[in-house]
């Protein structure tokens, strides 16, 4: 399942996971963090090492994605219609 939300980089360089998505983590845990241009991933580093080719063919198909939208190549859909276009990647 998808979910997004906001936060904010502090003047310290912190950026603040919302509470529902910091479900399953601990404190100190370690991420990966990936950056291509404007882009980034931020993976638990326990979990990164078992589907990183799913990883980065998400990541591709992000950035396919945005280079679409940014084209004007996309289209507009339901909540359903976006979450079964999901589940196909």
């Amino acid at each position: 399942m998808v979910n997004v939300d906001m936060t904010k980089l502090s003047s310290k360089g912190q950026i603040v996971l919302p509470q529902d998505m910091r479900k399953g983590l601990t404190v100190g845990e370690k991420f990966v963090i990936i950056k291509s241009d404007d882009q980034f991933i931020l993976k638990p580093a326990s979990e990164f090492g078992k589907n990183l080719i799913e990883d980065i063919e998400f990541a591709k198909k992000t950035v396919d994605a945005l280079e679409r939208y940014e084209k004007g190549k996309f289209k507009e859909m339901d909540k359903e219609a976006f979450i079964a276009e999901l589940e196909k990647w």
